[in-house]
Formats: C-alpha cells, sequence, structure tokens
C-alpha cells in the first residue's frame, strides 16, 4: 500500500514522510526538484508540480491514499489527475479559518484560499479527510532574525494568546488518517495544548535557547509599516485582527490532537527546544 505526499519538503510534509516511514509504509512523495529534496532512499521520488497536475502518467499509480498539500496557485491540476488515476482517498491540509467561526476569517487570505480548496476537493466525490490547524508554531520562526541579531523581538498586542500546533502533531494526525480507517469524511480541527500569551511565546524560546530575550511594544500601524516590504497588506491584516481578538477571548485549546492519535498534543516548549537551532546565531 502506497501513500503519496505532495508539499513534502515543507515541514509538515518532512515530518509526515517520517512517521509513515517509522510506521513502515511505503511512501512516494513529489517535488519539483528531486536533486535538493534530500528523502531517504526508501522514499519514491516523483519529478514534477503536482498543484498544476504535471506529474509523470505513473506517478498515482497504485496510490492508496494521498495527502494533499494547499498550494496557493490552487490544486485543480492534482485533483483532476486524482480523479483520473481513482485515487480511493484523500487527506487534505486545510485551515481552521476556513471554519468561519470567527468574525475576522470571513474574507481573510486564508478563509478564502483554504475554504476554495476545501470546495475544490468536495467537488471530486474523493471521500477526504479534512485537517483544520489553527496557528502553527513555526509562524514563530519569524521572529529568529531579531532573536538573533537584537535579542529583542517587536510586536503589537504583547497579551494576546494563541494555540500554537507543532507541525509533527499535524502530520501525526495526517499519519493517522492515511494509515488507519474510519476517518474519511471527518474534520478535524485542532490546536495546540495551550493558549500563550505572546510575551509567554518569547519566553518559551528563551528557556529553549537559554537567553534573555524582550518583547517590546509597538503599535498596529508601525507593525504593518515594518512588514509591508515582506508580507501582502491582506496577511498583515489578517495578523492584526488575529491577535487583536485574542487579547480579550484567547484561542481554545481543542483535544484533538490526542482524541485521533492517542497521545497528548505537544507543548510549545518542545517545539521551541525542537527549533532552538533556528534561533540560534
Amino acid at each position: 500500500m502506497t501513500f503519496l505526499v505532495t508539499g513534502a519538503t515543507g515541514p509538515i510534509g518532512r515530518s509526515l514522510v517520517a512517521q509513515l516511514l517509522y510506521a513502515g509504509a511505503a511512501v512516494r512523495v513529489t517535488t519539483r526538484d528531486p536533486a535538493k529534496a534530500q528523502f531517504p532512499s526508501a522514499v519514491e521520488v516523483v519529478a514534477g508540480d503536482f498543484a498544476s497536475g504535471d506529474l509523470p502518467p505513473n506517478a498515482l499509480s497504485g496510490v492508496a491514499k494521498a495527502f494533499v498539500f494547499p498550494a496557493l496557485g490552487g490544486i485543480d491540476g492534482f485533483l483532476a489527475t486524482a480523479v483520473e488515476a481513482q485515487v480511493p482517498q484523500l487527506v487534505l491540509l486545510s485551515s481552521l479559518s476556513a471554519a468561519g467561526e470567527h468574525d475576522r476569517d470571513h474574507g481573510s487570505m486564508s478563509n478564502v484560499h483554504h475554504l476554495a480548496v476545501e470546495q475544490a476537493v468536495v467537488k471530486t466525490d474523493i471521500p477526504t479527510t479534512v485537517l483544520r490547524p489553527g496557528d502553527m508554531a513555526n509562524n514563530l520562526l519569524y521572529w529568529a532574525w531579531s532573536v538573533k541579531t537584537s535579542g529583542t523581538v517587536y510586536g503589537p498586542y504583547p497579551t494576546s494568546a494563541q494555540a500554537p500546533i507543532h507541525e509533527a502533531d499535524i502530520a501525526a494526525v495526517a499519519a493517522a488518517a492515511l494509515l488507519e480507517d474510519g476517518h474519511a469524511g471527518k474534520t478535524y480541527a485542532m490546536t495546540g495544548p495551550q493558549a500563550l500569551k505572546r510575551t509567554e511565546q518569547l519566553a518559551t524560546i528563551a528557556t529553549a535557547i537559554g537567553a534573555e530575550l524582550q518583547f517590546v511594544e509597538i503599535s498596529p500601524e508601525a507593525f504593518a509599516e515594518q512588514m509591508a516590504q515582506f508580507m501582502a497588506p491582506g496577511a498583515i491584516k489578517m495578523l492584526l485582527d488575529y491577535w487583536s481578538d485574542t487579547v480579550d477571548e484567547p484561542d481554545v485549546p481543542r483535544p484533538t490532537v490526542e482524541q485521533v492519535t492517542g497521545r497528548p498534543a505537544r507543548t510549545l516548549a518542545e517545539w521551541a527546544t525542537d527549533h532552538r537551532t533556528d534561533f540560534l546565531v
């Protein structure tokens, strides 16, 4: 039984590949540049652009289930190929924003994109498990440069509280959906195990790297101006809306990871330890 992993060179994809291999599964991945992919020899690597459907004819041959990454350009090409190859089941990575649980989600960049991807998958009639993680701990990597260069992070809403989820836990739920029966047709909303203020998130990283770090509050306007050269206006607005909302209403942690995998979700302290080298010079 072969499992196909798209988006395999990203943090979730790599963790998923490792977990599937550990379980003894046969794994096939797609990548546009196999020479740079650096997967273990046990992984079957297929060259091509999965999102556009530009894959070799046998790329989906014998695939029992496929993990589908929500590529920014859309996945219509891949879905058409999956339908033609009669792939029995999909596991789709989406986002909690697609649920539209909060006013801030409606019309946000993440909501629009992930909802469109989910709807495209529904149209295929392929049985699908939808994964909707909330705030990803890996988003904190954007602090790495400031931590390395000055030990100081500048940002708005220091008391807003999120429940960041470790990429390995998203991959663990994906692995369960691929390896086990009974997950088709289900949607899994998931978060990390604890809501932490942004200052507490930075303190967690400080403990992991053995350094003193400082969070300096700046205005939302200053943040927007500072990030304009790196992010689209819609992405900046989405972040500011999220942070401002979670000052008075912190993220509510969800037990999904433990319910699906049988083990507690990893803490932010575990994530920070796993990523400590990202924050060290």
